[in-house]
């Protein structure tokens, strides 16, 4: 157990699913002396084994006096709206209710129970799929306050401790299925290897380490190509070519802010090196006055219109987002400066919300401002590039609106810390691919 990454004096918010290894994280944590509580999300995808689940791990934490919350949301429902795969539905519900319930728990950081299992299984998938050194370097311990402090402990030593204890789990029936990719390897390949070394599991985790911290030194290295030669979207196309292929090729990935394949990253080192242009999803790099290479992003799709029910949740995946409404009785003691989190008085939303882009002549008094502004010069002011600002999410009523998203809210519906009366509570929580669950 990496207790680097746990907080001594903090609540530690365990994410149990009742299988094998989330009970051990949640048990073995509490037996060091960490203060901890469990959340568990219903996906609602395996009917009433979900349900057993959700009832096993409430029972669990009531047994041992452990803080329990838990979530569901139709995951089905979300992918077949949003056309996604129910994967990637679940992971956003999923972190989604993790992030809400952090808040809610005042939890230092949140817990996942990934293990050296997971982690060199993630590393083959990346290496049989193409990948660099990012692929390799696995499962990341730390993003944002997710953490993963079982990535050194196998799964051989969490069930025999689980044993040693007498401590139940629940067995997903999908981990036997090898119509799923990570279970083949998981069945077949790790075996096989294991048979070539022993010790397999903890090798690989040795070696996604080292790839994660040779992948964050050549980052540091093009961070400070780009710093000698560059701006804010532009780089000196002679002194790009003239890089090595490892330290080019992340200067040009930073300076998209996006993924790109190989493919997409040699056709912009080919214009910076030949001249011309290069387009790939959603950017065009072009070489100009002989001197530049021009980072010119294509505008962003705009919104459409989505209602997002009081309480509800509504995926923009325009803008990687997604927006989690709630409501209660009186407003937290906490402010959200970066205006990804809104308090609305409920007496004072007229109506229903939407969600939307912006549209001509918007315009709205922001909450301490003292004056009424256009949404176009707000969101130059607030640093929005220009070809992202029709992806911004705007929150309306029936009156106009209520905020936008980075930006501000408005006066008229603004819940101040300490505000009694029934209180709308609006998310905007920025979903980044994970592994596993």
């Amino acid at each position: 157990m990496d207790t680097d990454l746990l907080p001594r004096d903090g609540l530690i918010l365990c994410a149990v699913s009742g299988g094998a290894d989330s009970v051990y994280l949640l048990l073995r944590l509490a037996e060091m002396g960490y203060a901890v509580a469990a959340a568990h999300y219903n996906h609602q995808l395996r009917g009433a084994e979900s349900d057993r689940d959700e009832a096993f791990v409430r029972d669990l934490c009531r047994e041992r006096d452990i803080p329990f919350v838990s979530g569901r949301g139709d995951v089905r429902a979300l992918a077949e709206k949003e056309k996604l795969g129910i994967e990637e539905a679940a992971r956003a519900l999923r972190y989604a209710f993790l992030e809400e319930a952090a808040d809610a728990l005042g939890a230092a950081v949140i817990a996942t129970a990934h293990t050296a299992d997971d982690n060199a299984e993630t590393l083959l998938l990346a290496l049989a799929r193409g990948t660099g050194l990012n692929g390799l370097g696995g499962i990341p311990p730390r993003r944002g306050r997710i953490v993963r402090p079982m990535l050194g402990v196998t799964r051989r030593e969490v069930e025999d401790y689980l044993r040693g204890r007498n401590a139940a789990w629940v067995e997903d029936a999908t981990n036997a299925d090898d119509a799923f990719a990570r279970n083949r390897v998981r069945h077949g390949a790790v075996p096989v290897l294991e048979t070539v070394d022993p010790a397999f599991l903890r090798t690989a985790g040795r070696t996604a380490a080292l790839c994660r911290e040779d992948e964050a030194y050549l980052c540091d290295l093009a961070r400070a190509f780009i710093r000698e030669h560059g701006g804010e979207d532009w780089l000196d196309a002679r002194a790009l070519a003239a890089q090595p292929w490892p330290v080019a090729s992340r200067a040009v990935r930073l300076m998209a802010g996006r993924s790109l394949t190989a493919g997409h990253t040699r056709a912009i080192l080919k214009a910076a090196r030949d001249g011309g242009a290069a387009d790939v999803p959603g950017l065009r790099a072009a070489r100009t006055g002989g001197e530049r290479l021009v980072f010119g992003v294509k505008a962003a799709a705009p919104l459409p219109e989505r209602t997002l029910d009081l309480p509800g949740r509504v995926f923009l995946p325009e803008a990687g987002l997604l927006a989690a409404a709630e409501k209660f009785t009186g407003c937290p003691q906490v402010v959200h400066k970066s205006y990804n989190i809104f308090y609305f008085q409920c007496e004072n939303i007229y109506g229903s919300i939407t969600l939307t882009g912006r549209r001509p002549g918007d315009r709205f008094r922001p909450a301490g401002r003292g004056c009424t502004k256009e949404v176009r010069r707000l969101l130059a002011e607030a640093g929005v590039p220009a070809w992202e600002r029709d992806a911004v999410p705007v929150v309306r009523d029936e009156a106009g609106i209520l905020a936008v998203y980075g930006v501000g809210q408005a006066e008229r519906a603004f819940a101040r810390p300490g505000d009694g009366g029934t209180v709308a509570k609006i998310e905007f929580i920025r979903l980044e691919p994970d592994v596993g669950g």
